[in-house]
């Protein structure tokens, strides 16, 4: 991968979407529950977090909030993530939330044979309410500069103009050199509203046409892309890699732009044990980082972007795709073992268990 060098860049990494408040019933029931743990979270926020807090890269996030005291909390909570705050627009709060609020987020963990759920209470939010032109990306890719800007479908559902900016954004990174990286993360809830799957795959096919790094779960590239998973017709299992490698292939074929598809493989015995891997597809070639079996879950949110983190990480530390691939499916696994949308981990635990480490005591 051709990046800029870090010398010529502010920022490692620039991500662009929406922060929520997680509100987190622990061990309950969010119908059920009377006291909730407050976490931010957010799929293009949660990469940026991940490479500043556990891979020391510097990174920034484009984000807007209501300037009330739900966003002044998330503000407090950016603080100690550490992401720079330095394109995060503020908007005036109406004092009801009738035109502007944030957005708040559900989520249950799950345990054994009930899954996770998440209830997105978003409609309205400061961010959503983006509108091209808003964002100086010139001042950002050209004046500041970065190696990679990342963002993704969850962004670009959450209203006609957020699809609009991301893709503003996304041809000024390209005219300044700068790697664009995208995560399908397909959400059925919020492309609902905005015309369902038909426009997901219009939405998600115009700006992966600008991506050079495409992410997604074995489901997202189907939902959101229309790319089928042929090799299953084949007689292959849910996570075997010969089941996906041809879906990359294909999706090479059809964004002759890519220069890497990346795919984590999933399948959920329970809740609390998941079978997880990961493949991608580069220079012509499939590499697989191995399914890791009947892996113990404490909370699956952000595992997808924690996957991301660590593969955009390698890339940035100059190791090749094979490694890179190890560390974010190694960094995806130590997410899910912590609560919280964002990780908890330590760079040398992610390059343990990458070099196949066991969860043996360190003391």
């Amino acid at each position: 991968m051709d990046l800029r060098t870090p010398e010529s860049c502010r920022w490692d990494l620039v991500a662009l979407g929406e922060v929520m408040l997680r509100l987190d019933p622990g061990d309950s029931r969010v119908s059920r529950a009377r006291t909730f743990h407050a976490w931010e979270g957010g799929g293009e926020y949660n990469v940026a977090r991940a490479l500043h807090r556990v891979f020391g890269q510097r990174t920034s996030i484009v984000t807007a909030f209501a300037d009330n005291p739900v966003g002044r909390l998330l503000e407090d909570l950016l603080y100690q993530g550490g992401v720079d705050q330095s394109h995060v627009a503020w908007r005036a709060y109406d004092g009801i939330g009738l035109t502007t609020r944030n957005g708040l987020n559900f989520t249950e963990r799950g345990f054994g044979v009930r899954g996770g759920v998440g209830c997105a209470d978003r409609g309205h939010t400061a961010a959503s309410q983006l509108q091209p032109g808003d964002v100086d990306w010139e001042v950002i890719f050209g004046g500041e500069g970065s190696r990679i800007f990342h963002t993704g479908g969850i962004f670009a559902a959450l209203s006609p103009t957020t699809s609009q900016v991301a893709a503003e954004a996304i041809s000024a990174a390209r005219r300044h050199g700068t790697l664009v990286s995208y995560d399908l993360n397909y959400r059925a809830s919020l492309w609902q509203p905005a015309g369902g799957p038909s426009r997901a795959g219009e939405v998600n096919a115009e700006l992966v046409r600008g991506a050079d790094v495409l992410f997604g779960n074995e489901e997202d590239y189907t939902a959101a892309l229309g790319l089928p998973v042929a090799g299953v017709d084949a007689g292959f299992s849910s996570l075997d890699p010969r089941a996906y490698a041809t879906m990359l292939e294909a999706a090479f074929s059809e964004y002759p732009n890519l220069r890497l598809a990346a795919v984590t493989l999933r399948q959920a015995a329970s809740a609390s044990r998941n079978d997880w891997g990961a493949l991608c597809y580069a220079d012509g070639e499939v590499h697989v980082a191995g399914v890791r079996r009947d892996l113990e879950i404490y909370d699956r949110v952000g595992g997808g972007d924690g996957f991301a983190s660590g593969l955009l990480y390698g890339l940035l530390s100059g190791r090749d795709v094979r490694s890179s691939l190890e560390l974010g499916t190694a960094h995806g696994a130590l997410v899910m073992t912590t609560p919280g949308d964002t990780s908890m981990a330590t760079l040398a635990e992610v390059e343990r268990l990458a070099r196949g480490g066991s969860a043996r005591i360190v003391r």
